[in-house]
């Protein structure tokens, strides 16, 4: 916890007054909201948009005073988690099951930092389950689409009960043994008939905080 402390809090420093930013989901992403929270607290003067309802709740919590797409059609910022991150900054994201409002959010987003501790870095998304998001109707059918394109899925639960998205979709855990062309894989997905949204992010990361047992090291997206 201490290194998700560190990468959230120190990437929160990037927020400057009067900027508009995206706030993300998650455990990491939770200590960039609160140290926000705590600046608002002292002065600071931004507008947020939340990548999930716990966010929101969180964000309202603290104060952190908040807008929408229709009157923000752009953001200066968002700083969100990740479950996986490669070397050149693809992601995996969607653990928390936001990923449809993560992606959203992080589309109209000038820049797009994460935050992370360093669990999350990998060679390689070969092997990693990623969410997709589909929706419930005939989602077994979507499902075998999946399968078809080297998929091995689980239907996400929680307590027992299948797990539902703040947009009332289900998500399917997927792995794929090889992923050695992310961005082909995500548009694969995302022509596939029955899926909302995959977690891959792809080419949308600037930097990435990474909190270690050293502290926070930043990593850059190649060419930056």
């Amino acid at each position: 916890m201490e290194k998700k402390r560190m990468a959230g809090e120190e990437a929160a420093k990037r927020i400057q007054p009067g900027m508009k930013v995206g706030l993300g989901t998650g455990s990491t992403a939770y200590y960039t909201i609160v140290e926000v929270g705590r600046r608002v607290k002292e002065g600071l003067d931004v507008v947020a948009i939340p990548t999930s309802r716990e966010t929101e709740r969180l964000a309202r919590e603290l104060g952190i005073p908040l807008t929408d797409f229709r009157n923000c059609p752009r953001l200066d910022l968002t700083i969100d988690g990740a479950d996986a991150v490669t070397p050149d900054l693809q992601l995996i994201k969607g653990g928390g099951g936001a990923l449809l409002r993560e992606k959203l959010v992080a589309s109209i987003s000038d820049e797009l930092i994460i935050v992370v501790d360093d669990s999350k870095l990998y060679d390689t998304l070969s092997g990693l389950a990623i969410p997709i998001e589909v929706v419930p109707f005939a989602w077994e059918t979507t499902a075998r689409r999946i399968e078809q394109l080297g998929g091995r899925w689980t239907l996400r639960e929680r307590n027992g009960e299948v797990f539902v998205t703040d947009n009332h979709n289900y998500i399917l855990d997927t792995v794929f043994d090889e992923v050695a062309n992310p961005a082909d894989l995500a548009r694969r997905l995302k022509l596939t008939t029955g899926v909302v949204e995959s977690g891959l992010f792809i080419d949308m990361a600037n930097e990435v905080a990474i909190g270690t047992d050293e502290g926070v090291v930043w990593r850059r997206k190649p060419g930056i």
